[in-house]
């Protein structure tokens, strides 16, 4: 009677034991990276208004100045879902790394800026200047070479002009101290570069390229494979967090200028500028949205093509091949 008691209680513990573990399993925080970057404030908003809580999700969320330092996060198994610009992903991609684009975060953020009083006023004036832009390989880099520089400005990249790397928190400085000629940024820098009058606008990507999808969200094929559930409620939440942008533009404009610490800047006219405005005006050349249509992935094959066309990957790619839309879909039926 005693034995089979003892056997008893060690089955009722060894089942309590696995459900604990069950618990800790799926308690375990959904890891999301994101590039320091305005257009990836549906991220900022998910967390801020509680949408990944409502979705019963635990997350773990942090930010990486650029998309290179992000995938190389993605491809120590240190992330799950990652807010990053098409080119790193695709890049990786090329090298075994098979994450999945799930969807669309943003479009537009880009824009050349040169100082206020350069005589450069078009991209075919960067002829033998500097021109401020981010690490080589970058997803900007990729759009900087091939559209901007070779398909718009017809120059050769590595010959007509300099390009000096440096992050773009750096940028506004490196022009106004005249260490470089132009800069190829994004919001919010481009912003509070022209709002103090210090800048003008050469080239407004968006303006040329109508919204041309930028960030997207991947999943690695571990937490695909794993959490397809927790990926519907993650994508849920981003379609919340878009729609919250949409519908409440100031409210979401204080919560973007509270997240990335913007500061007033005071304008030539020695007027200050608060910081919800710099976002209402980075508004004008960027959007967010979740769709990946046609146009969408037309867009991304672009790139892929000048990636190819520079050296970036060994071999051609297909969109398809790297595009995932299911997960979205589910999460917009669920939402309807």
């Amino acid at each position: 009677m005693i034995k089979k008691t003892v056997i008893t209680s060690l089955l009722t513990l060894a089942v309590l034991s696995l459900s604990t573990l069950s618990a800790a399993a799926e308690e375990k925080p959904l890891r999301i990276g994101w590039v320091y970057a305005m257009a990836n404030a549906p991220a900022v908003i998910a967390e801020k208004k509680g949408f990944y809580a409502a979705e019963g999700l635990n997350v773990d969320s942090k930010p990486f100045t650029d998309g290179p330092l992000l995938q190389q996060a993605v491809a120590a198994g240190d992330l799950d879902i990652a807010y990053v610009g098409s080119p790193p992903v695709y890049h990786w991609f090329s090298r075994g790394l098979k994450s999945k684009i799930l969807a669309q975060v943003n479009y537009g953020q880009a824009a050349v800026i040169a100082n206020a009083k350069s005589p450069i006023n078009s991209v075919a004036d960067l002829r033998n200047k500097k021109l401020a832009g981010v690490a080589k390989g970058s997803g900007m880099d990729v759009l900087l070479r091939g559209y901007v520089l070779k398909e718009k400005a017809k120059l050769d990249p590595d010959e007509d002009l300099t390009i000096v790397a440096m992050p773009p928190g750096n940028m506004n400085a490196a022009l106004e101290h005249g260490d470089v000629d132009a800069a190829f940024s994004w919001e919010p820098f481009v912003s509070q570069s022209l709002l103090r009058g210090t800048s003008k606008l050469i080239l407004d990507v968006n303006k040329d390229l109508p919204q041309y999808p930028w960030y997207v969200i991947i999943g690695v094929p571990k937490v695909l494979q794993d959490r397809p559930d927790d990926v519907v409620k993650l994508l849920r939440a981003h379609l919340k967090a878009i729609a919250f942008l949409q519908s409440h533009p100031d409210e979401s404009n204080q919560i973007i200028a509270e997240a990335f610490k913007l500061e007033p800047v005071q304008g030539a006219d020695g007027k200050t500028v608060k910081p919800e405005d710099i976002v209402k005006e980075a508004r004008k050349r960027m959007g967010w949205s979740s769709r990946l249509d046609a146009a969408d992935l037309q867009f991304i094959q672009r790139l892929m093509d000048y990636s190819s066309s520079l050296g970036f990957i060994s071999k051609p790619l297909k969109v398809e091949q790297v595009v995932e839309t299911s997960y979205l879909q589910k999460a917009e039926q669920s939402l309807r």
